[in-house]
């Protein structure tokens, strides 16, 4: 039984890769990870407001003292010297790389092709062995078209993308016009691969204080649903890595995922309720599967139902609202 994958180049032994989340922000939890199976490991993301205002804050305090003293100019630190987050990254980075055997990737969240980018050669000059570009972007100016904040993202690609050498994915919403179109345009730009999909954590009200809080959910299996019909349409239509997030707490999860297209599944939810050795149950049951049904690997899996390979293709397209609404019975 091949349990071996390809994402983004890297060689890994199974398909199955820690998300980015609160248990990545930890070695010895890392160490854990590895240990119960995770073929990868994708570490928190390291935010462009994190990196722009931290540097803004210490370049004020240190404009405010250079002209204090005449040699102040030559003893107060520079502002990439301040760079504590960023510091503290990099040695994540550093110490997770010296501690495990399996790829660390490391992630970076920003929407504006800024400065802030350059973090990204630093990233890779620290060891990390690829890159996940998470690209949330929230669009509220009424102003902005549909292709301004398309042509963002590929910006901001292009942008990355000659900063570093190593695999760059792009995490994406489904929120685009036409994501086949752009996930093409991406990869043409310089993504090596796709990750399906980043989360939009919705705000709630409190009524009483009124107050606008953060509500955190952790993902339930019925997510996977939305994941599965881009996997099945994507890899069909564009040759690339793909990871599935959001959904997977199961073996038959990943099953179905890779059957739609994804060459690996992220999984956090389920690793947070259950903690990190629940990673060896689920590889465990998913090598049982492949075994039971007489798949020799897991390329003979891959993409087995998507839109190119499944037997009935409308399935994933308006067919399937049809089927629904029509089979209803009261």
């Amino acid at each position: 039984m091949k349990l071996a994958t390809n994402y983004l180049g890297l060689k890994l032994r199974n398909p199955f890769v820690a998300g980015a989340g609160p248990l990545s922000h930890d070695v010895a939890t890392i160490r854990r990870l590895e240990d119960a199976g995770a073929a990868a490991v994708v570490l928190p993301s390291l935010f462009e407001e994190q990196i722009t205002l931290e540097k803004q804050a210490r370049e004020t305090h240190i404009e405010a003292h250079t002209e204090a003293f005449s040699e102040a100019s030559s003893f107060l630190p520079t502002v990439d010297d301040f760079d504590k987050s960023c510091d503290e990254y990099l040695s994540l980075i550093q110490e997770a790389k010296a501690s495990v055997g399996i790829p660390i990737i490391a992630s970076l969240n920003g929407i504006t092709p800024g400065g802030w980018v350059a973090h990204a050669r630093l990233i890779e000059q620290a060891g990390a062995d690829a890159l996940e570009l998470n690209y949330y972007d929230l669009p509220s100016d009424p102003d902005e078209t549909g292709y301004d904040v398309e042509r963002r993202a590929l910006e901001l690609v292009r942008a990355v993308r000659d900063e570093v050498k190593i695999p760059l994915a792009v995490k994406l919403s489904p929120f685009f016009s036409s994501l086949p179109n752009i996930a093409r345009s991406l990869t043409a730009w310089g993504a090596n691969g796709l990750v399906l999909f980043n989360r939009f954590y919705q705000p709630d009200i409190d009524i009483e204080e009124l107050d606008v809080k953060p509500a955190l959910e952790l993902s339930t299996p019925h997510e996977l649903r939305l994941r599965l019909r881009w996997l099945a349409i994507l890899s069909s239509r564009l040759d690339t890595s793909y990871a599935a997030t959001g959904g997977v707490h199961s073996a038959v999860d990943a099953i179905r995922a890779i059957m739609a297209g994804a060459t690996v599944v992220q999984l956090v939810s389920c690793l947070l309720r259950y903690g990190p050795e629940h990673l060896e149950v689920i590889v465990a049951e998913f090598a049982d599967w492949l075994d039971t049904h007489e798949y020799e690997s897991v390329r003979q899996l891959r993409g087995a139902m998507n839109l190119r390979n499944c037997p009935d293709p409308t399935g994933f397209e308006r067919a399937n609202y049809l089927r629904i609404l029509h089979g209803w019975q009261v």
